[in-house]
């Protein structure tokens, strides 16, 4: 049986328990216990979290764990002595010790992610390697593994990590029928990016929501302005002008960057060929593709796909 030690401490935000889901599933599915999942927190006892109830944990003492996840709260604070030193303490005796969040910067703070690489929330991005210069912080990924130390993106990037561990532990197959259990994508690549188009274009309209979702699922067409104004029930002109005063981009670079999200995220998963990705995606040809990552995230294709492998 894998022991999970999951720490928590007062104001302990509850989306991490979404984490030892992931687990709790893995267990029913398997028919059996792969994994028991232990709270654990300094003193033990009762522990208040920042929604206002508590759960029931045991004191850290010698107990040693094959995977320790550190929890995080809704904002950064240093952690004790007593929690630095079980960091350090599992840093030596556990398999994994992983960070979902802000966890990154209890882990920093223990002295754990010195010359490793690591990512978390992208909004404490900058402050984690402001304050521990040593890191190297990578404000866009879901999750990063750099030898045993796992980190991850805030609230639902912990989801990712627990799944990733699951493939890890035991294949592909049980993961994939994890994610299906939860009603999710299979687990996010860990170099796909925390942002989203879709997100970030925000329009207000259902309309335009509409031509989004559209272009989103049929990446492979033209997707013109007008073939997007006929989904959205619009004249061209009337569509161009209400998607610019929502969203701030022309229909074209929206449906670039569009098209540049799902190449990126076929390039990580390492699949397919530049061809057939760029036909994949609509980008037609690699060279037009080429252009267009260069463009908007300043590095080629191949570049992406490296960093992902590595």
């Amino acid at each position: 049986m894998h022991r999970i030690g999951f720490v928590i401490f007062p104001d302990f935000q509850v989306m991490g328990f979404a984490v030892l889901t992931v687990f709790e599933v893995a267990n029913e599915t398997l028919g059996g216990n792969a994994y028991s999942i232990t709270m654990l927190s300094e003193k033990g006892g009762l522990v208040r979290s920042s929604a206002g109830f508590s759960v029931d944990t045991e004191a850290f003492g010698d107990a040693e764990f094959d995977t320790v996840i550190i929890g995080a709260g809704l904002e950064v604070r240093p952690a004790t002595s007593g929690l630095v030193d079980f960091v350090r303490h599992s840093a030596n005796t556990a398999r994994r010790l992983a960070a979902p969040c802000v966890g990154a910067f209890t882990l920093a703070q223990a002295g754990v992610l010195a010359g490793r690489r690591a990512t978390t929330h992208w909004a404490f991005a900058r402050d984690l390697q402001a304050k521990y210069p040593t890191v190297n912080v990578e404000d866009d990924r879901i999750f990063i593994i750099d030898g045993p130390v796992w980190t991850s993106a805030g609230m639902t990037a912990g989801i990712d990590l627990a799944l990733a561990m699951v493939e890890k532990d035991h294949g592909s197959e049980l993961a994939r029928s994890i994610a299906r259990k939860l009603v999710v994508h299979h687990r996010r690549a860990g170099g796909q990016s925390q942002f989203s188009s879709l997100l970030e274009l925000e329009p207000k309209s259902d309309r335009i929501q509409k031509a989004l979702i559209y272009a989103n699922g049929h990446l492979k067409n033209e997707l013109s302005v007008e073939e997007l104004a006929d989904v959205a029930g619009l004249s061209p002109r009337q569509f161009s002008r209400a998607f610019r005063a929502e969203t701030g981009q022309s229909p074209a670079k929206a449906v670039e960057n569009i098209r540049i999200e799902a190449a990126r995220l076929l390039m990580e998963q390492g699949r397919h060929s530049m061809d057939v990705i760029a036909d994949e995606t609509g980008f037609a040809d690699r060279e037009r593709m080429r252009r267009a990552f260069v463009r908007t995230l300043g590095q080629p294709p191949q570049a992406i796909r490296r960093n992902s492998r590595a």
